[in-house]
C-alpha cells in the first residue's frame, strides 16, 4: 500500500484526533477573537492550503457574517508593500508552514497590530512561531506529495473556529459526527478502483461546484492535475454558464460535486444542460436523483451542505488516486513536485 493510500483512509482518524486535541486550542483563539472583534478576515494560503481558504470564505462569511478576503501575498514580497489590516483577524493555511510569502503577510499583519492565526501541520514550523496564536491541524506526518488528510484536516480545523464562534449546538454536534461520515465516504467510494481505468486516456476535464462546494472543484482538480498530469479547468456553476460551457463537445467529462444544500438546484440545472451537449458527468453527491443522472456516479453520506466539503473532496482523492495507477504513475512522487513548496 502506497503512503497516499494509507493518508487518504487515516481521514476519519485524523479528523477525530483535531477534534478532540484542537479543542482546548480553538477554544483560546476563539476568545482571542471575540475580544479583538475583527473588522474583516483576510486568508492567506497557497496551493491546497488555497482551497481551504475557499472554503473558510463561504464558511465565515456565511456563518460567522464576517466578510472575507483572500490574501496576495506578492504584495508583500515582490512588491514589498502591505495593505491595511490593522482591523483584520489574518489567517495563514499551510500544511508545512514554511512558506516564506505566507509568513511575511503573517509578519505584516502583526506589526500592524492586526490579530495572526496559523494553521499548520507543523508546530515547529516558521509560520507556526510567527502567529499569535497557532491550530495545529493534528493530521499526523503526511509522506505523499499528494495532500489529503491534511486538507480535511485544514478544512475542520476552519470549520471548528466557525463553531465556536457563533457557538450554535447544532454545529458542534454536527463536528463531532464527521469521522463517522468520513469513514462512511470512504466505503462508498471503493467502487471507484473499479471503474477509473475508464479515464486512463482521458486529456481534459472540468469540475464544477457552487456554494460550499466551490473549494470542492478547485482541490479535486488540482489532485487529478498533481498525480495524473491531465489538463483540467475548475469553475463555480455561475462563471461556467458565463461561456466555459461552449468548450462541452460529445464526451467530455465534467465532475460535478452536487450534495443536498442551497447549492444543489443549480447544480441540478446545470447536469442537464451538459447531458443535453453529452458530456460524461461523474457526480459526487448524496442525492439519489442525481446520482441516478451520472455516467459515475460518487456517492458521499446525508450530511448538512455546511461541512460536505470536508467528505465530498475524498471520492476526487480516490478518483485521481486510482486513476494514476491506472496510468502507471508513481502516486507518492509525482514528477517534479516537491512535499514543501517554498514561494516567495
Amino acid at each position: 500500500m502506497s503512503y497516499l493510500q494509507d493518508e487518504i483512509t487515516e481521514q476519519p482518524a485524523s479528523l477525530r484526533r483535531l477534534l478532540t486535541e484542537g479543542a482546548p486550542i480553538v477554544r483560546r483563539i476563539v476568545d482571542a477573537i471575540r475580544n479583538f472583534d475583527p473588522g474583516f478576515v483576510m486568508l492567506v494560503a497557497r496551493g491546497s492550503s488555497d482551497n481551504a481558504a475557499r472554503y473558510g470564505q463561504y464558511l465565515l462569511g456565511i456563518q460567522a457574517r464576517l466578510p472575507v478576503a483572500l490574501a496576495t501575498p506578492s504584495i508583500h514580497t515582490l512588491y514589498d508593500t502591505s495593505p491595511r489590516l490593522n482591523k483584520a483577524l489574518v489567517l495563514g493555511i499551510s500544511q508545512s508552514g514554511h512558506s516564506e510569502d505566507i509568513r511575511r503577510v503573517l509578519t505584516d499583519a502583526r506589526a500592524q497590530g492586526a490579530l495572526t492565526v496559523s494553521m499548520t501541520n507543523d508546530v515547529g514550523s516558521p509560520m507556526a512561531h510567527e502567529a499569535e496564536y497557532h491550530l495545529p491541524l493534528f493530521a499526523g506526518p503526511e509522506l505523499s506529495v499528494a495532500a489529503t488528510k491534511s486538507y480535511t484536516a485544514q478544512l475542520t480545523a476552519l470549520a471548528m473556529l466557525v463553531a465556536g464562534l457563533v457557538d450554535r449546538a447544532e454545529l458542534h454536534d454536527m463536528l463531532n459526527r464527521l469521522p463517522a461520515w468520513m469513514d462512511q465516504t470512504l466505503r462508498l467510494s471503493e467502487p471507484i478502483a473499479a471503474w477509473a481505468e475508464r479515464y486512463r486516456y482521458m486529456v481534459q476535464f472540468a469540475s464544477i461546484g457552487r456554494g460550499y462546494n466551490y473549494c470542492t472543484a478547485f482541490e479535486i482538480s488540482l489532485k487529478i492535475k498533481e498525480l495524473c498530469y491531465i489538463t483540467g479547468t475548475e469553475y463555480s456553476e455561475a462563471d461556467f454558464l458565463h461561456g466555459p460551457i461552449a468548450m462541452i463537445q460529445p464526451g467530455f467529462p465534467v465532475i460535478a460535486i452536487a450534495p443536498e444544500g442551497k447549492g444543489q438546484p443549480v447544480m441540478k440545472d446545470l447536469l442537464a444542460r451538459l447531458h443535453e451537449r453529452k458530456a460524461e458527468c461523474l457526480v459526487v453527491s448524496n442525492t439519489p436523483e442525481l446520482l441516478g443522472e451520472a455516467h459515475k456516479p460518487m456517492p458521499i453520506p446525508a450530511l448538512p451542505e455546511v461541512l460536505s466539503p470536508i467528505v465530498a473532496v475524498v471520492p476526487g482523492q480516490l478518483l485521481a488516486m486510482n486513476l494514476a495507477i491506472a496510468q502507471g504513475h508513481a502516486i507518492d512522487t509525482p514528477l517534479g513536485l516537491r512535499k514543501v513548496t517554498i514561494t516567495t
